[in-house]
């Protein structure tokens, strides 16, 4: 074995590292890094350097782990966690949420989860974030609170006029912001990660398991399932979403945002096999969902036909989730399309998730216009329907009709508060 291939064992056991998911040249190129620094012969002596030199692990581990993040990177799963936290928020006013962002890089993802949950009304004392990484030098980096223009390369950017000050270099954070998120070092590889810590109501670990080989994946699983609550949500990145499914965790049903859940056979054995499948909008703005009515007693009941408007609307939800799974692929012309077509045929009226749905599809696909003529359209369906109103609140945003956006948003968490009690 060479000496190269044992620094890529040395890495997988430390950090996890697949080297192959990156490429080989990528370590190649740290390692020489690394022995220029050290002023090395060749890679015999740097491996002697490797174990012999204090801090060096940690300095190599620096140089392979380059950092590659932005603010509001997959925004939907962002601004659906505001959508959950606020309903944990408003149903427990006594709860204080705990969010685990893992790797947290330079600190643009933590910070994006902060702004997401305030914007979505969650008050700055009812939670906190824990942010780790593994590189000292991205924890320094995050601690400054200073981003140039690359960290912003999402649209729309509404966010950065509300939490950023603009300075000579770029954009400094607002203090309050910072506030909400701890910074710590650790390792995702070390079983003991966070032992001492009250699990978490959300953990984001998005972009990381793909680096990682098959067992380093299953085992990384198991340790963020740990630090989630019974009731915890877990958000990957898009191309990590069948790894959770693998190993026997729910999706939570909500397209583009990779979000999952540990099962639950309670939850299980209470869904009646009947029940047609609910279609769940990805998000731009969080928005609580309406809570299910009170569970009516079972009774005997002489068998009836299904009425057809009922059978009607099953098919209905049926379509929408058709296309929310069109949606969820990443086929948002298809689902367009589908949904037009949907609204277009025969059947019941046309109602104010299908109207929603359309919005969000010509959002996702730039068209900003029709994405506003749809989500009117359902809120004069129903006009406190809540993910019309987040959707639409954060498309005015984007067009700078800030005052706008700021009344839906209060007209949305005065109906969650009032059916919160």
């Amino acid at each position: 074995m060479s000496t190269a291939t044992h620094i890529e064992a040395l890495l997988k056991a430390r950090i996890g590292l697949d080297a192959g998911s990156i490429g080989t040249g990528a370590v190649e190129r740290a390692v020489r890094e690394r022995s220029q620094a050290l002023q090395a012969a060749d890679t015999q002596a740097y491996w002697n350097l490797l174990h012999g030199t204090a801090d060096e692990m940690q300095a190599l581990i620096e140089a392979v782990v380059v950092p590659e993040t932005w603010f509001f990177r997959h925004r939907e799963a962002l601004l659906a966690l505001g959508r959950f936290a606020a309903e944990r928020a408003f149903a427990d006013t006594a709860r204080t949420l705990r969010v685990l962002s893992l790797p947290c890089s330079t600190g643009e993802e933590p910070y994006s989860i902060a702004m997401a949950m305030l914007d979505a009304g969650v008050p700055p004392a009812r939670f906190r974030i824990d942010a780790v990484d593994i590189s000292a030098r991205a924890l320094a980096r995050a601690r400054q609170g200073e981003y140039g223009p690359n960290a912003f390369r999402s649209a729309p950017l509404d966010f950065r006029e509300r939490y950023f000050t603009p300075t000579a270099t770029g954009y400094t954070l607002d203090p309050r912001v910072r506030a909400q998120v701890r910074l710590l070092q650790g390792n995702l590889v070390d079983p003991g990660l966070l032992a001492g810590e009250p699990p978490y109501d959300f953990v984001f670990c998005r972009n990381l398991l793909i680096y990682f080989d098959a067992p380093g994946q299953r085992r990384a699983v198991q340790t963020l399932a740990r630090l989630a609550m019974a009731d915890g949500m877990l958000f990957v990145g898009p191309a990590e979403a069948s790894l959770l499914s693998a190993q026997g965790l729910e999706s939570v049903g909500v397209p583009l945002t990779f979000a999952f859940r540990k099962p639950d056979p309670a939850r299980a054995a209470a869904a009646p096999a009947s029940a047609p499948v609910q279609a769940k909008l990805p998000l731009r703005m969080a928005a609580p969902p309406r809570l299910p009515r009170a569970p009516v007693p079972l009774r005997p009941a002489p068998v009836r036909p299904v009425p057809a408007a009922t059978a009607a609307a099953s098919g209905r939800c049926a379509a929408l989730a058709g296309i929310a799974g069109m949606a969820d692929r990443g086929e948002l012309e298809a689902a367009t399309a589908a949904c037009l077509a949907l609204l277009d045929g025969p059947g019941p009226d046309a109602d104010a998730d299908a109207y929603c749905m359309l919005g969000v599809l010509h959002d996702a696909t730039g068209r900003t216009a029709q994405a506003h003529a749809a989500y009117r359209k359902a809120l004069y369906l129903d006009p406190e329907h809540q993910e019309s109103l987040y959707h639409l609140a954060a498309l005015l945003d984007t067009l700078g009709d800030h005052d706008g956006a700021m009344r839906l948003r209060q007209r949305a968490q005065r109906h969650t508060r009032k059916h919160h009690g």
